[in-house]
């Protein structure tokens, strides 16, 4: 991982991590529960040589954590430092929503203990809580395609609502 160790710029040192093409999608997925290889590259249709050079950086700059699945199978999570940039990945979102999504959202964002919606600021429009990552239901808007039952894992569990950071299994 080659920071730039010369560049006092936080935003450069960030860019460095998760600039890549790819590298946020990848973040997005871990999100939504996404945790073995094989998912994400379903998913997101990425080369499996990226996926890996990727996956590889998010480790190594301590955003995902690798540990033992079944079998060989190893699994990524999110460790805090990754969760810290959900913020920055809502308002990416949102702001794509509102540029770049002209049959709505495809996704909403909304309370999981009482279905509110969650603004950009993390808080929930119903009951006022400030809600942890946790407690985010992902829910689908207007702009999702309908999932067949012949669509990947991801996408099949996505159809439903489902809380962020719930891990998908096959």
């Amino acid at each position: 991982m080659a920071v730039y160790t010369g560049e006092n710029c936080s935003l450069a040192r960030t860019l460095e991590i998760i600039g890549e093409r790819w590298t946020l999608l990848i973040v997005r997925d871990a999100f939504y529960g996404v945790q073995r290889f094989a998912d994400f590259a379903a998913h997101l249709r990425i080369p499996r040589a990226v996926l890996s050079e990727r996956l590889a950086l998010l480790v190594s700059a301590g955003v995902l954590a690798k540990t033992p699945g079944a079998g060989r199978r190893e699994l990524y999570t999110l460790t805090d430092k990754g969760i810290g940039l959900f913020p920055a990945l809502r308002a990416l979102v949102a702001w794509g929503d509102q540029h770049y999504a002209p049959d709505g959202p495809r996704r909403h964002f909304r309370h999981a203990d009482d279905n509110g919606e969650v603004d950009l600021a993390g808080v929930c429009q119903l009951c006022g809580k400030s809600l942890a990552v946790r407690d985010y239901l992902v829910t689908t808007g207007p702009g999702a395609s309908p999932a067949d039952a012949s669509a990947d894992a991801v996408t099949r569990a996505l159809a439903t609502p489902r809380r962020l950071l719930e891990p998908i299994t096959p």
